[in-house]
């Protein structure tokens, strides 16, 4: 995720609802009620992940291997009809289970084709199954929903999620924000591929992740099928409608790039959108292949104050400039392919895709990432950039904000002065491949650049990542 220019980096500790297993009903009374006692014993599924900072994110119990969406939208009287159908597997006998969804209505749940019951409780739809479904089972919930969506606030005051345009919706969902538009398991740790298939009014666009399988109109409507086939967390889908400049081809390396842009921002877009296939190369070489089949760009006229590394196709609120690009593009690998198991890692995505602005300025005729460090390091020790260490940032209100950005980009640079080029970039390569459409968490990466390195580098890590105050250099 990028800031808007000149602002700092963008952007609950609760408890968890413990759910007691349900004693056993007497059959008798079982039939009586009309209920059937469950076929084995089973315990309800987590109301949340289990990450500190965002409490009720994700769910427990079980695993989305897939979501197939079928949505469409009216953009006049901003209404979404939706039914999803998520391929599941449960990890523990499941008597009941949470998807995280606000705002809209459901009328219908069923699980393997049969009616399911279901609540709503804030943010959790509760859905119980007619029996308990067993470790590793595999099943399918389908949920038929519709309303008005809106985003939500986030703890940093910013929205997230589906926000209206004057021509449709900017949809971007890090980091609570897919629940807006469809049930989800919503927690990074949870990554499935998707089927997204949108329906707008004629002249709109609709864009989402991976490759666009086809478009068809007819009756005044538009249908767009998008399907992304690697594993993606619910937070980097979108569903973009506006009125779109639409730009496709295939880059050398055999990328499928499309790029959709609303006419307002097309002059100003232009310039830098040429540059997205180099700077797909030029990151590749530093980094490792790029991981998807499909890349491209959609920016929008938005004024949401922020662009996002949404799945092969990042989403900009206006026109971006090179660094915003170059910052975005890296996220394809460190985010996106590489993503997180908790929040608090957040700068091993945005401390990464900063320092890929320092080195693309480096190594194309502008400053040198030495220097970059050094303006910050210069700033008194009661600057903003020292108000807390990036490698725990302590709440959901700070993960976007600049200590994170900046200070994480300059643990990055510390790492690689200490082991040197070759092995900086031998490290940065590794992580990339070793956890590739996977996870990875700040520990995991330490142990890569002492394993590659041969040096120990805890102290580093320490004070560059869990210090507070500025850091003394060593």
């Amino acid at each position: 995720m990028t800031p808007p220019p000149g602002q700092p980096a963008r952007r609950r500790t609760g408890v968890l609802r413990r759910e007691a297993v349900l004693a056993a009903v007497p059959a008798a009374v079982a039939a009586l009620l009309g209920a059937a006692a469950p076929a084995a014993p089973g315990t309800a599924g987590a109301p949340g992940a289990g990450d500190p900072y965002f409490p009720l994110s994700g769910n427990g119990g079980y695993h989305v291997r897939h979501y197939d969406l079928t949505l469409r939208y009216d953009t006049s009287a901003r209404h979404l009809d939706g039914t999803a159908v998520l391929a599941a597997r449960a990890t523990q006998n499941l008597s009941r289970f949470d998807l995280d969804l606000t705002g809209l209505k459901v009328t219908r749940v069923t699980v393997d084709g049969a009616p399911a019951a279901f609540r709503r409780t804030g943010q959790e739809l509760v859905v119980t199954p007619r029996h308990t479904l067993h470790t590793g089972r595999e099943f399918h919930i389908t949920v038929a929903y519709h309303g008005t969506p809106k985003p939500v606030t986030d703890p940093d005051g910013s929205a997230d999620g589906w926000i209206p345009t004057d021509d449709g919706a900017f949809v971007a969902g890090e980091p609570q924000g897919a629940m807006t538009w469809f049930p989800a398991n919503a927690h990074p740790e949870d990554k499935s591929s998707y089927d997204i298939t949108i329906t707008v009014p004629q002249g709109r666009t609709a864009v989402s992740n991976g490759v666009l399988l086809g478009q068809r109109t007819a009756h005044g409507r538009t249908t767009f099928r998008w399907r992304e086939t690697q594993p993606m967390a619910a937070y980097l889908a979108t569903a973009t409608v506006g009125k779109f400049k639409v730009e496709q081809y295939t880059t050398r390396d055999g990328i499928r790039v499309y790029n959709a842009v609303d006419p307002r921002e097309a002059s100003a877009a232009a310039p830098v959108l040429k540059k997205l296939p180099s700077v797909l190369a030029w990151e590749s070489t530093l980094f490792g292949p790029y991981p998807f089949r499909s890349a491209g760009s959609v920016v929008d006229h938005a004024n949401v104050g922020y662009a996002l590394e949404t799945q092969t196709r990042p989403l900009y609120d206006s026109a971006p400039d090179l660094g915003t690009l170059v910052h975005e593009s890296a996220h394809q690998w460190f985010g996106d392919s590489v993503s997180l198991t908790a929040w608090k890692d957040i700068w091993l995505n945005e401390g990464f895709a900063t320092y890929a602005e320092w080195l693309y300025a480096e190594q194309h005729g502008g400053d040198s990432a030495q220097k970059t460090f050094d303006a910050l390091y210069a700033r008194g020790a009661g600057d903003h950039l020292w108000a807390f260490p990036p490698g725990d940032p302590g709440s959901g209100a700070h993960i976007f904000d600049t200590p994170v950005y900046a200070r994480g980009a300059m643990a990055l640079h510390e790492v690689r002065r200490a082991v040197g080029d070759r092995d900086f970039f031998r490290i940065l390569r590794a992580w990339s491949a070793g956890h590739r459409y996977g996870h990875g968490t700040t520990a995991q990466f330490e142990r890569l650049a002492e394993k590659v390195s041969g040096k120990r580098l805890d102290g580093l890590f320490h004070t560059w990542l869990f210090t507070k105050g500025k850091p003394n250099r060593a």
